[in-house]
């Protein structure tokens, strides 16, 4: 799983804010690196230690999230 730099407290707010442009970064905490590739990937949120209450596929472009589904 990957989460966003900003910790969103739901996925509507993560899609609110990509939808008026701006450019949320998205990473993977672990031992292999925090680099996202391009292409789809799932996210989480809210950031532990709080309990995940959401999950959103998106696409992303140049680390940057470009569409939340």
């Amino acid at each position: 799983m990957a989460y966003t730099e900003i910790n969103f407290k739901t996925k509507k707010a993560l899609k609110e804010a990509v939808k008026n442009g701006e450019k949320i970064r998205v990473y993977q905490p672990g031992p292999f690196g925090s680099k996202v590739h391009d292409g789809m990937v799932v996210l989480e949120g809210p950031h532990y230690p709080q309990p995940h209450r959401w999950q959103a596929q998106v696409t992303v472009k140049d680390h940057i999230i470009v569409e939340v589904k």
